[in-house]
């Protein structure tokens, strides 16, 4: 790489966490809503989802919008569990890997989520880890939702860059999504597409620990 690394960006699903899209599809049609893969895929997404993903909607008008989809009632508890259902785990050895990152780099989370995702996934990680591992782990954790633009935005890139006195030159971002990746680019940081691979086996991360 032409410049040292001081800082590393990482993304949350699909690299420290596992996740899997199809579960969201498979639950919604378990509850008579077929064919949402149509409009949630890793590739792309309805316009009311990006809404939610950078917090212009209101979780309420989110379920409001997916029950209009849908041929049956469904209850809070039901959207919201189908929507959870990508979430699957975050390996320990992620967490070790995050943890000797910290101890030479500036780490900070970014992550296209969503309030309903949120709540689970920092319920998840405190139960399994005896913390909230986003608060104690990175110097902050961005949230498209909360920062209000998701990637792969230049302007979400940037807006960290300049918030943490970042040189983007200097910062490493890593993702499993090639979109989110040209984004990062194009704000000038270095970035490593982590795709057909898991963080542990990724080649950059062994290279930045010696």
């Amino acid at each position: 790489m032409p410049f040292s690394i001081k800082n590393i960006i990482l993304d949350l699903g699909g690299v420290l966490y596992d996740i899997r899209y199809e579960n969201i599809a498979d639950t919604f049609r378990n509850y008579g809503l077929s064919d949402f893969e149509k409009i949630y895929l890793q590739a792309g997404q309805a316009p009311e989802i990006d809404l939610f993903e950078e917090g212009k909607i209101t979780p309420e008008q989110f379920r409001n919008f997916i029950r209009s989809l849908s041929p049956n009632i469904l209850s809070d508890k039901q959207i919201d569990d189908a929507w959870n259902a990508i979430l699957i785990d975050i390996p320990q050895i992620r967490l070790d890997i995050l943890k000797q990152l910290g101890k030479k780099y500036r780490i900070f989370l970014f992550s296209n989520t969503n309030a309903i995702n949120c709540i689970e996934f920092e319920r998840f990680v405190t139960e399994k880890f005896g913390e909230n591992i986003f608060e104690t782990h990175f110097e902050k954790a961005y949230y498209s939702h909360t920062l209000g633009i998701k990637k792969p935005k230049p302007e979400a890139f940037q807006h960290i860059c300049l918030e943490q006195n970042l040189i983007p030159a200097e910062t490493l971002f890593i993702d499993d999504t090639e979109r989110h990746i040209l984004g990062a680019q194009k704000a000038g940081l270095q970035t490593y597409w982590l795709h057909n691979e898991h963080l542990e086996e990724c080649k950059i991360i062994t290279n930045l620990f010696f």
